[in-house]
């Protein structure tokens, strides 16, 4: 409800000071968008491009940001093509004609990072992260192994919680670089892909 007062606040105010309001609207979309605002851009571009006439060129532009920005939300390789609109036919013919983004799987990483501290990163190729893993887990994973061999009661307990602590870590820093992987990935093809649309601006 907000967006759409935004919008009609907005279109008043730039049609009062004889300002094209189409374009001013796109530009303040994109820039909401460019500050990780993206629902409260794809809104504002689906109302005013509700208000603006067919054949519009501004209301073309609004219908294929605001679906390239649901794309990009959802991390979707796919569009639905809309009948003449011609920045999402430049689209689908990029997509067409140029390989999607691939997902770094994460079960090998995870794997790895469980059976040996740093094994995750180096599957990676973060062989600076994966020193770093090896060097914090090992030497706690050795001292616990040599309390308990002594039988050193509480001294193994806390040298185990400890070690336990620090490898849960690395497994987690493993998949959360893997994950942003896949998702810088997937945002240089997408900029790419909307590069190609030859829509004005960018988001980001």
């Amino acid at each position: 409800m907000k967006s759409w007062l935004f919008v009609f606040l907005l279109l008043f105010s730039l049609q009062a000071q004889a300002v094209e309001p189409s374009s001013m609207v796109y530009k303040q979309s994109l820039l909401l968008a460019s500050e990780g605002k993206i629902d409260q851009s794809i809104i504002a571009l689906q109302a005013a491009s509700a208000v603006l006439p067919q054949g519009d060129i501004w209301r073309e532009r609004m219908i294929a940001a605001s679906l390239l920005l649901r794309m990009q939300k959802q991390q979707l390789t796919r569009l639905v093509p809309i009948k003449h609109n011609d920045y999402l036919k430049l689209v689908d013919a990029y997509r067409q004609a140029h390989a999607k983004p691939q997902a770094t799987q994460t079960w090998p990483v995870v794997l790895l990072a469980s059976i040996f501290p740093g094994a995750g990163h180096a599957w990676l190729g973060r062989w600076h992260d994966a020193g770093v893993a090896a060097l914090f887990v090992w030497p706690l994973l050795l001292l616990t192994l040599w309390a308990a061999r002594r039988k050193m009661g509480p001294v193994t307990v806390f040298f185990a919680l400890l070690t336990v602590w620090l490898w849960s870590g690395t497994i987690f820093s493993a998949i959360s670089l893997a994950e942003r992987g896949s998702f810088e990935v997937y945002m240089q093809w997408w900029q790419q892909l909307w590069q190609a649309s030859a829509l004005p601006g960018r988001p980001w």
